[in-house]
């Protein structure tokens, strides 16, 4: 009788004991599992990154038609390894640098000869001449009036007539050039002398100092710093940013309190 209770009661310890590793085989599973989708996640994440920079700085607005179809491609392909583990991450990355090197073939011809780069890229297309809209074109393009309307008034215009040229690009935007009389009037129409106005150098941004800018100004932290002691700003992490015209004159404005100089 005590052998057999001795037996159930190693009965219920092993039954227990392999449960216990049943579930903890189940969740190191599970950790590695994730482990595997957030490494593989972070790699498809950072070389789509490193792509997307070599292709250009160009914004989504700005792309050809081609490079808006590579950047989709590029952006589904990278999702699918991610989603499911049981594909070869080289499955995912080959054809991602394919597109890549796609990309840059086509744009590299585009650049060297202008007749690719018109079958490529296609050509600029006139939808306003001289106050007149060419209908075929917009046909053509299949652009209706009231996005042609609605681009114009975005454009500050709004009255056709007063448009010389109304072009739709190869990227889709629209570009409007307004007939000279009712263009702005310039320093030049009025024979108003003006002076050179370089870009302002970055000089302090949230509290942090630009060297390179501050070299290149041919200035130092001395200087810096007199400035800012001069309006009453006694450390550079009290400054939230600051920047240096090309006449010499030091802009600052001071976090949260919001003064400006």
């Amino acid at each position: 009788m005590e052998l057999y209770k001795d037996y159930l009661v190693v009965k219920v310890r092993l039954k227990k004991h392999i449960m216990y590793t049943l579930k903890i085989n189940r969740i190191i599973r599970k950790d590695g599992f994730v482990l595997v989708v957030v490494t593989r996640t972070l790699i498809l994440y950072m070389l789509v990154v490193v792509i997307m920079r070599i292709m250009g700085k160009r914004q989504i607005g700005q792309l050809q038609p081609f490079e808006l179809v590579i950047a989709i491609m590029i952006s589904e392909l990278a999702s699918v390894p991610m989603q499911n583990t049981g594909i070869p991450l080289i499955n995912g990355i080959v054809p991602i640098l394919t597109l890549l090197i796609a990309q840059l073939a086509l744009s590299f011809i585009g650049i060297k000869s202008t007749k690719a780069r018109a079958i490529i890229c296609g050509r600029p297309s006139i939808l306003v001449e001289n106050g007149k809209i060419k209908e075929a074109q917009l046909r053509k393009e299949m652009y209706t009036l009231n996005d042609l309307l609605e681009q114009l008034r975005i454009k500050n215009i709004s009255n056709i007539a007063d448009v010389e040229f109304a072009i739709l690009e190869t990227n889709g935007q629209l570009s409007i050039i307004p007939k000279s009389q009712k263009r702005p009037v310039n320093a030049q129409d009025l024979n108003i002398p003006t002076q050179y106005e370089g870009l302002p150098l970055d000089l302090v941004i949230d509290g942090n100092i630009n060297y390179d800018n501050l070299k290149f100004s041919g200035l130092d932290t001395n200087w810096l710093m007199q400035k800012l002691s001069s309006f009453g700003v006694y450390s550079v992490k009290d400054v939230l940013f600051a920047s240096l015209d090309s006449e010499g004159n030091l802009y600052y404005q001071v976090k949260e309190k919001g003064r400006m100089k």
